[in-house]
């Protein structure tokens, strides 16, 4: 056997937990936490901001000695960066949109002009806008690096959707912002990529950027993202990120037990650090608390429940259901926003409310979701609100 360097930065309770219907107990997640830590990961990936209770997780695993480990996945805002240095961690993976697409749906500038109402980047946008938003992206994201670096943070960036980036724009991307990284964290955020593609697009990366510190993120929509991620690192790549088990939204992501392994069969590969009997024992713990990916393909696979991916599909289907058949689901649990109790209220029950009781809808279907451990469908959470079980106050659906 051969030991190669490789990092491996773990999403399973950041990343694994947005599969919908799949949520990890308080108590379970600490316990999952140190498990992986043996596993020899070099990262483990959270999101305070997502909760209180990821906020405490976090403070929790940093006091009990897993300070290097840890990695706080943090939203472009001082404020973000703020509350993750003050739970104590030391690395954070700040992540941004790169594809014109969702750099368009999410460009607030964009969302206030009539002109651009209903349209997506599909709609013949002017070559002069989209310019603007991708200058307007590089200026918000150096100045939250800068930021970062002043605290003292090491940080990774996670460009997402850079699988459907313009070419030459990433590898601006990658040149601009590297100076302040880590490593610069590839995303195919809605598993488009094809081996043959990866190994080409990953060696014209780093020839076109002079070999940096290039990571790869992989979803599994289309059952590529284990061989996608193995050419990543064949064309050479220097870390992967994935979950155990290949938990994930909708198909998952690619599963780092696999990926360990095949590297391990196929190649004689041993990455430096990782814990083999460990990572076996990872799964066999899974497999007994029968906690799986949802497979691609299947209806599970088109329902959908982070907020932030919701608000996207409302304005554009593309942005995160790649399939042409099918309609993607929304779903309502611990990672839903605002977002997806509009999508209720406005397009499935035709009753708009305030943005006001959104928000607190949103709190109080959060709250039950986590206090019951699951996701819920649009049928149950209409039955709730006409049986009141969110509160009557929150109740303005007449029950049948």
């Amino acid at each position: 056997m051969e030991t190669i360097t490789l990092t491996i930065s773990d999403e399973t309770l950041r990343d694994g937990e947005q599969q919908v219907g799949l949520l990890f107990t308080p108590e379970m997640k600490y316990n999952l936490a140190h498990q992986i830590a043996k596993t020899g990961v070099h990262q483990i990936a959270l999101m305070p901001a997502v909760h209180a209770t990821e906020e405490q997780l976090v403070e929790t695993l940093v006091m009990q000695g897993l300070e290097k480990r840890i990695a706080a996945s943090t939203m472009m805002t001082r404020s973000f960066i703020d509350l993750s240095k003050s739970c104590g961690v030391k690395q954070i993976i700040l992540f941004h949109a790169v594809s014109d697409r969702l750099l368009f749906l999410r460009d607030v500038e964009i969302s206030q002009q009539p002109l651009y109402q209903g349209k997506t980047i599909d709609d013949s946008i002017p070559n002069a806008v989209i310019d603007r938003l991708r200058q307007t992206m590089l200026q918000k994201v150096v100045e939250h690096l800068r930021y970062a670096a002043s605290q003292g943070l090491k940080i990774y960036f996670a460009a997402e959707d850079a699988s459907r980036a313009d070419f030459d724009f990433l590898v601006e991307c990658i040149r601009v912002f590297m100076p302040y990284l880590q490593q610069f964290l590839l995303c195919d955020t809605v598993g488009v990529l094809t081996p043959e593609k990866t190994f080409v697009w990953m060696r014209d990366l780093l020839e076109y950027t002079n070999h940096p510190s290039l990571s790869v993120h992989f979803h599994n929509d289309m059952g590529l993202a284990l061989e996608n991620t193995i050419q990543a690192v064949v064309a050479g790549a220097v870390g992967i990120s994935g979950t155990f088990g290949g938990i994930g939204e909708r198909s998952g992501n690619v599963a780092l037990d696999q990926v360990l392994n095949g590297l391990r069969l196929r190649f004689g590969w041993e990455v430096d650090g990782i814990d083999y009997d460990a990572v076996a024992a990872l799964s066999d713990y899974f497999a007994q608390h029968n906690i799986r990916a949802h497979p691609p393909y299947s209806p599970q696979s088109q329902r959908h429940e982070a907020g932030i991916h919701v608000h996207s599909l409302l304005r554009d289907r593309h942005s995160y259901a790649i399939f042409p058949y099918g309609q993607p689901e929304i779903w309502f649990g611990k990672c839903s926003g605002v977002s997806n109790v509009q999508y209720l209220f406005e397009r499935h029950l035709c009753h708009p409310l305030t943005r006001d009781h959104y928000e607190r809808l949103s709190l109080a279907i959060k709250t039950l979701a986590i206090q019951e451990n699951r996701s819920f469908s649009v049928a149950e959470v209409v039955q709730m609100l006409q049986s009141g079980k969110l509160g009557t106050d929150l109740s303005p659906l007449d029950p049948p």
